[in-house]
């Protein structure tokens, strides 16, 4: 049975940081592409950033570019999520994807991931 876990979510100033995790378990995810979506009340859940495969290659959404920074530990099927100067239109819930079978152009699209975590909060207060 595969699960993603995430941590690190909670409350933060505008201008701090947080940095979120997302464990992995059941299979390995060394080779599958590993990310994080974002959801604000009444809105879509959208694209935040995602570290592709076992490339080392990341791609972030234009809001976060600058701020926020995706990493993986592939040996511990791990997935981090660095979030600096965070400002109050970033609060949502975190939610951590993985998928081995995604292709690129898919990246961004959550409908196209297989696995999900439970989702974390992060507040920014103003």
């Amino acid at each position: 049975q595969v699960q993603l876990v995430e941590s690190g979510g909670g409350l933060v100033q505008a201008g701090g940081s947080l940095s979120l995790s997302c464990t992995a378990s059941g299979r390995s995810f060394s080779r599958a592409t590993m990310g994080w979506f974002r959801q604000a009340p009444g809105k879509e859940r959208e694209f935040v950033a995602v570290s592709w495969r076992s490339t080392g290659t990341t791609y972030s959404a234009d809001p976060v570019k600058g701020r926020f920074t995706v990493s993986r530990d592939s040996a511990k099927n791990t997935v981090y999520l660095q979030m600096n100067s965070l400002k109050p239109e970033d609060t949502a819930v975190y939610y951590c994807a993985a998928d081995p079978n995604i292709i690129m152009s898919q990246l961004t699209n959550p409908g196209a991931y297989d696995y999900w975590g439970q989702g974390t909060q992060v507040t920014v207060s103003s």
